[in-house]
């Protein structure tokens, strides 16, 4: 073993990883600081809003027990009645593909017409983190249990 992989700064492949061992670490790094931000927001009220009931078995396995809402269940007028009503910030995070981009898009626009403070930036964030490798947000959890077991963090919680 060298003396640049005896002090920690191990910058070689692991057998069988498509990528330097540091580069899973720091992307579990920023996906994880990513979802503490939304889980923070979550704790502190705001409304998630999601696409489908697989998103929020998700959510729920990587620890998020707030307010989820599902956008593709009913027409769109009573999801906005109801984060219009419940007075609270809402989050879009929609799938990062065609159809949540267009979702997205509408959810915001009608919740800003009437005054909701709407973050579409955690969604951004999140969807150019990790789009190359997943689609949606259904393959969150297990995509984050796959980084902590490639980074060596296999129970770590978010």
């Amino acid at each position: 073993m060298s003396a640049h992989e005896q002090s920690g700064n191990v910058s070689v492949k692991r057998s069988g990883l498509k990528a330097p061992f540091f580069v899973y670490q720091k992307k579990l790094e920023m996906v994880e600081d990513l979802l503490n931000d939304l889980l923070e927001c979550s704790n502190n009220g705001d409304i998630i809003i999601v696409e489908g009931k697989r998103d929020i078995i998700s959510l729920r396995k990587l620890g998020f027990s707030g307010d989820i809402e599902l956008a593709t269940h009913g027409p769109l007028t009573h999801l906005t009645s109801k984060v219009v009503d419940s007075g609270k910030r809402a989050i879009i995070l929609t799938d990062w593909d065609r159809r949540g981009d267009l979702l997205a898009s509408k959810i915001s626009e009608d919740l800003r017409y009437f005054d909701v403070d709407v973050d579409m930036y955690i969604r951004e964030r999140l969807s150019s983190m990790v789009k190359k490798e997943i689609k949606d947000v259904e393959s969150l959890h297990s995509y984050v249990a796959k980084l902590r077991k490639l980074a060596g963090n296999p129970h770590q919680a978010v």
